[in-house]
């Protein structure tokens, strides 16, 4: 795992229809959007936040996650709405050992069923495996979440199995897990019949 090319500089990654960047202190009311909606949270760990000056001073604590080479948060921006933030995709507990990230995501809730969210994650697993050289990439998702299985399903990630009552989550306390994981074996098979598939 090349994690420096992580936290070195703050990768921008985009494609003709994508931009995943910083979030920036410009972004706080899309931000705010996004946080406080319950809905948006449903199957995360993640509790809403309803005041303006908590979701802004978050802005400050995903620099701190960064600098602290712990977590970096993407901000998910449609390429037609350059400064509109969508969504946030996320990579953490990054186990140079083992050579493992896990990865996280969620949207505002009018860009849901989009398939931004499928398009975000293809881009940050194409980053990791190509960029960072990371071997496993894995992603918890609680039972219920069912969009968030077809994401990971639709980019090669395989349903490796539950985890009951695993883990302690905010705001909804002892849950069971499913859990998701992509080698990079798998990642290079899924690309090449991705691309059977398109020279058929």
């Amino acid at each position: 795992m090349m994690i420096e090319k992580v936290f070195t500089q703050f990768p921008l990654l985009h494609t003709t229809s994508l931009t995943l960047k910083k979030i920036e202190a410009s972004h706080v009311e899309d931000l705010f959007a996004i946080y406080d909606n319950n809905k948006v949270f449903e199957f995360c760990g993640i509790i809403p936040k309803h005041n303006l000056q908590t979701v802004q001073k978050m802005i400050g604590h995903f620099e701190r996650d960064f600098k602290k080479k712990s977590r970096i948060k993407w901000g998910i921006f449609e390429a037609s709405h350059s400064n509109k933030l969508v969504g946030i995709i996320e990579a953490m507990d990054f186990n140079q050992k083992v050579n493992m990230v896990t990865i996280g995501y969620y949207l505002a809730e009018d860009f849901w069923g989009k398939g931004i969210a499928t398009k975000a994650v293809e881009m940050v697993v194409n980053y990791l495996i190509e960029e960072v050289q990371v071997n496993r990439i894995q992603a918890e998702v609680m039972p219920l979440n069912e969009p968030s299985k077809k994401v990971l399903l639709k980019n090669g990630f395989i349903n490796e199995g539950l985890l009951r009552q695993a883990t302690l989550w905010s705001g909804k306390g002892v849950v069971d897990l499913e859990i998701y994981g992509l080698l990079k074996e798998d990642y290079v098979s899924h690309s090449k019949r991705g691309w059977d598939k398109t020279h058929l």
